[in-house]
């Protein structure tokens, strides 16, 4: 709501004064030779005084834009997958800020084609997979059929149409070589091709909301790892996270010898540090006593301006076909804690 101008009052102050006849006449020929448009002046040169000009009136502010249109250049996607939503594409991505290459996958939302929407910038979801995810993300295929649920609800006016995209976690698919979306020394810069490259892949390719308002991450398992370790570290991109039955302590065997790198990387770390404005939803199956007692030790300590919220699904396992039953909930908390498609 914009906020309504203020309205100075004034009082308007009225001063009466009586004068003599001979007063009143002599005034009044004074105010007279003064204010007539060809009257003398009173300047002893006979000059007339200059006119006076009213004040240019100021320059309205631009108007501040929504929507962030693609900056290019554009990628080569290649339909990989059609879905009961629209078709999943895929590229390889290579970072010029990492050195990084890796397969992207997106979906782009049935409203992001629609000539209504034209003109509309759209929020962004990144999905990180369970496991090692090197050369997959299980968030492509119809374990984790998020498209489809996504459509359904934007649809129903429940959730935002998002912008989805899946990247590979790692480069090998061996987990002593997991490099725990992160810059771990001496190894590929995958945390630097999350972080930065991805999202200026996005920009460059795909109408957005402007600003971090529209960007979100969701995971589960070690997917939750990574969306809750880069959004506390990148709060000035991602605004709001879902890390589901994650872990939040860094234990690849590459973070050897780099003691206080592993550290800086630890969401057990960065929760408490109170520097990450940032949303998030952590859930945890609550048939597993250990990952319940982890998240809700993790999520007590979160800091202000991080807030972080609690869910224990009922009996929930660490399963994919119980994380398959998360994605309506987390798509709604999403969408109340991200800007939905916008237009200037």
């Amino acid at each position: 709501m914009q906020p309504q101008p203020s309205r100075a009052r004034s009082r308007a102050v009225r001063t009466r004064t009586l004068l003599a006849g001979t007063a009143v006449a002599a005034l009044a020929a004074a105010l007279t030779g003064c204010g007539s448009s060809g009257g003398p002046s009173n300047s002893q040169d006979g000059a007339k005084p200059a006119a006076s000009s009213a004040p240019a009136s100021p320059t309205p502010p631009p108007k501040p834009t929504k929507v962030l249109m693609p900056t290019g250049p554009a990628a080569d996607l290649k339909k990989v997958r059609d879905t009961e939503a629209g078709p999943i594409m895929m590229t390889t991505l290579n970072g010029p800020k990492s050195g990084v290459s890796g397969k992207v996958w997106v979906w782009l939302p049935p409203q992001y084609n629609d000539p209504a929407y034209a003109h509309h910038g759209f929020p962004v979801l990144t999905l990180y997979a369970g496991g090692q995810s090197a050369g997959y993300n299980t968030w492509t295929d119809n374990q984790l059929p998020i498209q489809k649920i996504d459509a359904e609800l934007s649809k129903a006016g429940k959730a935002h149409p998002f912008i989805l995209i899946m990247p590979v976690q790692n480069l090998n698919s061996s987990e002593s070589k997991a490099l725990e979306c992160s810059d771990i020394p001496g190894q590929p810069k995958i945390g630097t091709w999350m972080a930065e490259d991805i999202p200026d892949f996005v920009r460059a390719n795909f109408r957005t909301v402007k600003g971090r308002d529209g960007w979100g991450l969701m995971g589960a398992s070690t997917g939750a790892f990574c969306s809750a370790k880069l959004a506390l570290q990148h709060p000035e991109t991602f605004k709001a996270a879902v890390p589901i039955d994650g872990y939040f302590n860094p234990d690849s065997p590459l973070w050897q010898g780099h003691e206080q790198d592993r550290l800086a990387n630890s969401p057990g770390q960065l929760v408490a540090q109170g520097k990450a404005d940032v949303r998030m939803l952590a859930t945890a199956g609550g048939s597993n006593a250990y990952e319940t007692g982890l998240v809700k030790a993790w999520v007590k300590k979160a800091v202000p301006p991080l807030t972080v919220e609690y869910y224990e699904q009922p009996g929930g396992k660490h399963l994919t076909s119980d994380f398959k039953k998360m994605i309506p909930d987390t798509l709604q908390w999403l969408s109340k804690n991200l800007a939905g498609p916008e237009a200037d």
